[in-house]
């Protein structure tokens, strides 16, 4: 059932490093981002795959990890993702991206947790240090990293409380507490 998938579909931070996600399993993801909505169905979205150690490492050193955590620089060894898919936008087909990355992502990532797998999208990068570090030429932007692998922390959903305070924040076992705004409290009439 598709609300089992979106609740299950997390912002994981922390993964089991040594399950591999191989590049085939990135490819058939990548193919579920393809078929997502596009503006004007340009389709400008493209893709760097990323499963290899090495190149995992550079990704990691470029982007940052839950803003809301203060204490946490992310995930340490032996939690970090397994695999990254770092999505561009290509300026020789146009020059704003709108939502159209987001959408994309999305479907990655809840085909991501049909595997069993679990993500996060990754809006906070070098950018600069990345396009460097990974060879990406100067016509992509950079839009967002979508970090893969096997969860290693529960995440639960709360109902945001009467402070009103949407901070996700980790209780002392490590769970992940995702607060959420009531459907009653965001639907206008």
């Amino acid at each position: 059932m598709i609300r089992d998938l979106i609740v299950k579909c997390r912002s994981y931070r922390r993964f089991h490093q040594e399950v591999t996600i191989e590049i085939e399993t990135l490819r058939e993801l990548v193919d579920l981002g393809r078929l997502a909505a596009a503006a004007a169905n340009l389709q400008p979205l493209k893709y760097t795959l990323c499963n290899e150690p090495e190149k995992n490492g550079t990704v990691f050193k470029h982007v940052a990890w839950a803003g809301y955590l203060k204490d946490w620089r992310g995930p340490s060894e032996g939690e970090r993702p397994s695999a990254y898919i770092v999505v561009l936008g290509d300026t020789r087909i146009c020059k704003s991206f709108g939502c159209d990355h987001g959408i994309a992502c999305q479907n990655i990532l809840l085909g991501a947790v049909e595997k069993g797998l679990g993500g996060c999208m990754i809006g906070s990068i070098n950018r600069e240090r990345l396009r460097g570090d990974l060879k990406i030429p100067a016509h992509f932007e950079i839009l967002l990293v979508v970090a893969l692998g096997k969860p290693k922390e529960t995440v639960v959903l709360e109902t945001v409380g009467p402070d009103g305070d949407i901070k996700y924040w980790r209780d002392s076992e490590g769970v992940h507490h995702v607060p959420k705004r009531r459907l009653e409290d965001i639907i206008v009439t």
